[in-house]
């Protein structure tokens, strides 16, 4: 059984100076380090892993802001989710030519990011991993190699960020991915009941990536996501609840990012992303908004696993969608992040 994990803290200041008044002092549209003006524990996660062999097993206990943001929309379910980004059991029958069976709770594989910074080109988490895609399932997931480069998968899980079900249907993913020497082309499906209490309403989610590596200092990826949320009308309950007329809010963005390694140590990383919610929906908004960031990343690694990463993030919308102050609006922000990841396991 492998032990790893690590422990991520950082400081971010923000130019709009948001009060705790006006949104809980927070970088608005940041994922797990938008705490503001504040040093902050982002994430501390300890993991335990056995690769299959035939059976194996992964668990990830998570701490920290992290945790706080992941587990927000899963109420009720403290008992059993809180503090786990995953844990599952894996099977690979030695004559199953690579096909790979997993149960339990999973992140996602949908999107070019995840949830530990570490592993990521940026320090912040964009907007597609916010706003556009899930970040775990519970459910089934299989992977079987089609070719040497070319690995399909398909998934029966219970919904978008949930282990208990509350509509009676599932979710189905299909995944897909080819790996050359020169790029990677992943592509993923999700579609399933994700609303309250129905099975008639779908969420579908379109997830593509095509990542450039032409030599071992420049990379490059391309990241493009189409989501709808459908929402079957229904009559009014008297006395209760006014009708729920039939829509179908969407969102789509897309991300693009270049990493490019300066020295042995240092790196250099760019990330620009648009983001289109037509309802608000995705982002909570009151009406629909066309988001903008960029970001500029600078990353130092030492050698006994202490990463550091300095990075400037512009975010924009052509709404006053910022918190200023105390009550102000504003249609965009500037903020500046340092964050330090210790880290240690078999690999680091």
């Amino acid at each position: 059984m492998d032990l790893s994990g690590y422990i991520d803290g950082y400081f971010s200041y923000n130019n709009n100076r948001p009060s705790n008044l006006a949104d809980g002092q927070t970088n608005q549209y940041y994922t797990f380090d938008d705490k503001t003006d504040q040093f902050s524990l982002e994430a501390a996660k300890l993991t335990l892993n056995h690769d299959p062999d035939p059976v194996g097993a992964h668990l990830d206990i998570l701490f920290g802001r992290t945790n706080t943001l992941i587990h927000t929309n899963s109420p009720g379910e403290t008992a059993t989710d809180n503090y786990i980004e995953q844990a599952f059991i894996s099977m690979k029958p030695p004559k199953g030519k690579g096909f790979e069976l997993d149960f339990g709770q999973f992140v996602t594989s949908a999107g070019q990011e995840v949830v530990e910074t570490m592993s990521n080109w940026s320090y912040s988490h964009g907007l597609l991993f916010s706003y556009a895609i899930p970040v775990y399932h519970f459910g089934l997931r299989t992977s079987m190699p089609v070719t040497k480069v070319w690995t399909i998968g398909a998934q029966v899980v219970n919904g978008w960020n949930n282990v208990s079900s509350n509509n009676g249907g599932v979710t189905i993913g299909l995944t897909s991915s080819l790996v050359k020497p020169k790029y990677t082309w992943n592509t993923n499906y999700y579609v399933g009941p994700s609303n309250v209490d129905t099975q008639k309403s779908y969420r579908n989610l379109i997830d593509t990536t095509l990542l450039l590596t032409p030599n071992a200092k420049f990379n490059w990826y391309v990241n493009y996501d189409y989501g709808q949320n459908h929402t079957d009308a229904a009559a009014a309950v008297v006395g209760v609840s006014p009708k729920i007329l039939e829509d179908s809010p969407h969102w789509q963005g897309i991300a693009s990012s270049a990493r490019g390694q300066v020295t042995a140590n240092a790196a250099l990383t760019g990330r620009y992303e648009y983001f289109y919610d037509d309802q608000g929906y995705a982002t909570a908004f009151t009406s629909k908004q066309t988001l903008n960031e960029f970001t500029g990343t600078y990353e130092y690694k030492w050698p006994a696993g202490l990463l550091m990463r300095t990075e400037y993030r512009y975010d924009w919308s052509d709404h006053a969608a910022f918190p200023r102050g105390n009550t102000a609006m504003v249609k965009n922000q500037s903020t500046v992040t340092v964050g330090l990841i210790a880290f240690f396991g078999p690999k680091r």
